[in-house]
């Protein structure tokens, strides 16, 4: 038997109080943020996308880290979810017995860090580097779905934070050397057949 980490004594009754909140809430709110939770990072897709396309009109290194910014985000997904191995943190759904709008995870399905914040933040700070303009778009929907984890249940506070950590501190040094030092090479590789997917003309 795995023996896995108790994280109620945290901020457990923060949890609960939220996950409460969320039973009483109108039915199209719960609605809402639960379709957020399962579906939002598809916006993070889409706004990466939207940077690429973007950036090709402005600078090769701002198209470099368009371009880079999926596996940047995987990175820091993998980082993630080393973590959530070592700590092996219950969800508390199964340490509280709480009533959640989304189906309990099975158990071996660690909480801690959450993973989809952690995706949610390292595509944020990667969208940063590429365009300012979607990347704060990018930081308010990566706190909307920390956010949205909690309602739904899945994960403490805690969870949500440190994997807005985690995705944070992973993507920030990787952006940051992709534009850096990465420019040169971004600009050399504009003069090959490579050019549309680093410029427009």
């Amino acid at each position: 038997m795995t023996l896995a980490y108790d994280g109620s004594s945290v901020d457990g009754s923060v949890y609960l109080d939220v996950v409460d909140l969320a039973r009483r809430a109108p039915g199209w709110l719960d609605d809402l943020v639960s379709a957020w939770s399962t579906y939002g990072l598809l916006l993070f897709a889409l706004l990466m996308i939207a940077a690429w396309w973007q950036a090709r009109s402005r600078a090769t290194s701002a198209a470099a880290v368009a371009l880079t910014a999926p596996l940047i985000t995987m990175i820091a997904f993998g980082v993630n979810d080393l973590v959530k191995l070592a700590v092996r943190e219950n969800r508390p759904c199964q340490s509280l017995r709480a009533i959640t709008l989304e189906a309990c995870p099975a158990s071996g399905d660690w909480s801690f860090p959450s993973n989809h914040s952690a995706l949610a933040a390292a595509a944020a700070v990667a969208l940063l580097f590429a365009s300012r303009r979607l990347g704060i778009v990018a930081l308010v929907a990566a706190v909307l779905m920390a956010a949205s984890r909690v309602w739904v249940g899945v994960h403490y506070p805690h969870d949500v934070l440190a994997g807005l950590a985690v995705g944070t501190l992973v993507a920030l040094p990787l952006a940051w050397a992709v534009r850096t030092q990465l420019a040169p090479v971004a600009e050399q590789l504009a003069s090959t057949r490579l050019r549309p997917l680093l410029a427009t003309s």
